[in-house]
């Protein structure tokens, strides 16, 4: 089948990214359909009464009126169909209730990991099939390749289930701006989606996004600034999210001595590695242990001491669709390059299949402030392999 003839869906969040996505497919010759996915926002309350939050004029952030209408002439201007799906009820269940069940548990989430397995691909495919549309693309920056697998990335057969497994594989690579690479966020896409997803992006960098938008004369995007918020919080607002959702619980801040230097209003508050926010004199500390039975923040001065090499994950997933099981008292091991947050840089490590649902990543070098909560992805070179969750900060 020609190019020329394939419909695509593409996810619009009225950002320069999606939009130069859609102009980029347009211009090889696909047909784009345009979906704005309409997310739950949350509310704050003010003096007894539910206020929706005010989102600042900041680039990719979506769900609010004007997204849309950027969105909208933006499709318009390409004469291009544009829809919008609301999605706010799967959202509340599968990102925003996911966030919040990880904090009560005094862990770390990454909602945007959580949103692109569970709700904002999976939403996009169902549009997609209702319009007996294949395809799918989003703004992400990343790359795919089509090959086959590489057989010294193969598990041996004693380490893999009676399943079938197919020759021909997708592989998920590095974008070519490696400051905007998105493959952390995307690290737990099945196999069988990536055979129908483009990433125009993946071969730019945001600097030559921005210009085409400047050349293609969507000025609008040179003038918003890029956000880092949550799409249904911003960052600014985070506390009174934790306040209004979860509540404060009061307890003591230690050091690793065990004396008393202060207050908390609620471990929820708090991550390791924090600095901000522990307000004691004579800093700065950071925290380095949540005592969750005693409602105890633990902090210290020594930084060093935030560095660990050893971390479990559960559950992990390799986008290879390899299953892998640990039999016996042989355990296959995995040589990688991993990173335990979007924004760092990959480290030598080597991961040990403890069984199918568990896994020990062992870093080189040590790292720092392991959160339980948060995800480690692994790559061979360019190659996201896939990730896992961390469990523990051992």
């Amino acid at each position: 089948m020609s190019i020329h003839s394939k419909k695509i869906v593409v996810g619009m969040s009225g950002g320069v990214d999606s939009s130069m996505a859609l102009v980029l497919l347009k211009e090889q010759g696909w047909q784009p359909i345009g979906v704005s996915l309409k997310y739950a926002t949350w509310k704050s309350q003010c003096l007894n009464q539910c206020l929706e939050v005010e989102l600042p004029n900041i680039e990719n952030v979506c769900c609010n009126a004007e997204s849309f209408k950027i969105a909208r002439d933006v499709c318009k201007k390409l004469n291009v169909p544009y829809y919008i799906v609301d999605v706010s009820k799967n959202f509340q269940e599968k990102v925003i209730n996911y966030f919040i069940s990880e904090l009560k548990n005094f862990k770390t989430p990454n909602p945007c990991v959580i949103c692109n397995r569970h709700l904002k691909f999976q939403k996009l495919f169902e549009f997609a099939k209702k319009h007996k549309i294949k395809y799918v693309a989003t703004g992400h920056y990343a790359r795919l390749r089509r090959k086959i697998l590489n057989s010294k990335l193969q598990i041996p057969n004693k380490f893999k289930t009676k399943n079938k497994i197919q020759n021909i594989k997708y592989e998920l690579l590095t974008a070519k701006d490696k400051k905007k690479d998105q493959t952390y966020s995307l690290s737990f896409l099945p196999q069988k989606w990536l055979k129908y997803i483009v990433f125009p992006l993946g071969n730019y960098t945001k600097t030559e996004v921005y210009k085409m938008a400047e050349q293609k004369d969507f000025k609008i995007f040179l003038k918003k600034k890029q956000s880092q918020d949550f799409c249904f919080a911003p960052n600014k607002l985070m506390k009174d999210f934790l306040k209004q959702e979860i509540g404060e619980k009061h307890g003591l801040i230690k050091d690793t001595e065990g004396k008393i230097l202060g207050k908390h209003q609620g471990l929820h508050f708090y991550t390791i590695g924090q600095r901000k926010g522990i307000k004691l004199p004579n800093g700065p500390y950071f925290v380095i242990k949540i005592d969750i039975p005693n409602n105890i923040l633990i902090v210290t001065k020594d930084e060093k001491k935030l560095y660990r090499k050893e971390i479990l994950l559960s559950p992990f997933h390799f986008i290879s669709n390899q299953s892998y099981e640990a039999k016996s008292r042989k355990i296959y091991k995995l040589h990688v390059k991993a990173k335990i947050r979007y924004r760092q840089s990959s480290d030598s490590a080597i991961i040990i299949l403890l069984s199918s649902k568990k896994a020990k990543i062992i870093f080189d070098k040590p790292q720092r402030a392991i959160t339980p909560g948060q995800f480690v992805v692994f790559y061979k070179r360019n190659v996201c392999l896939g990730g896992g969750k961390i469990i523990n900060n051992n």
